[in-house]
């Protein structure tokens, strides 16, 4: 294990080349902790000590009601290439929703999904390496477009719908952030 002060030039090729990468966080008490997988083209580097995903839309909304209560998120990306490796990204997360500070920018960063929710920004206060020597090999891995496909037949107003039905609060009782209405 190593803890290293920022991503250097190494790490971020690293974490470009991730097909999936894993995010955790929980609620300040009690609660369950979340762990979601993240795929697609979602993950950017912001500098050597930011990050940022392109949130969708899904079954939950466990991350941002976690963020909202108390900010703690971990990120974990593990090779399944030749290279042995773990990058654990510890830190303070916060939501950036449509129409709020920041969204355009973010938004440019990233080829336009459909059903895009929410942007979520880490800001890193560990970054931490270790081997994966366990971690199996899984060459040949290729994203799936389900999510997409799904997104694209709601449409804005069935997505919209899905997420007041699904996504307004976490599976322990916690308000997930929501867009003022009239933003886009």
């Amino acid at each position: 294990m190593e803890v290293v002060e920022q991503l250097d030039e190494e790490l971020v090729a690293f974490i470009r080349e991730q097909p999936v990468f894993f995010v955790a966080s929980a609620p300040s008490e009690g609660g369950h902790v979340n762990l979601s997988p993240k795929g697609l083209d979602t993950l950017r580097v912001l500098g050597p000590r930011q990050v940022a995903w392109l949130d969708l839309t899904g079954s939950g909304n466990e991350t941002a009601a976690h963020l909202a209560d108390n900010g703690r998120l971990t990120m974990m990306l593990c090779s399944f290439g030749p290279k042995a490796l773990i990058l654990r990204l510890y830190g303070r997360g916060r939501v950036v929703l449509p129409g709020e500070d920041g969204f355009a920018e973010l938004a440019a960063l990233f080829d336009p999904i459909p059903g895009l929710r929410q942007f979520v920004v880490l800001d890193l206060e560990r970054i931490q390496t270790s081997c994966g020597y366990a971690v199996p090999r899984m060459d040949g891995a290729r994203p799936r477009d389900t999510l997409r496909r799904w997104a694209e037949r709601k449409g804005e107003e069935g997505l919209e719908r899905y997420r007041r039905e699904h996504n307004a609060t976490s599976i322990d009782g916690l308000p997930a952030p929501r867009p003022r209405r009239g933003k886009g």
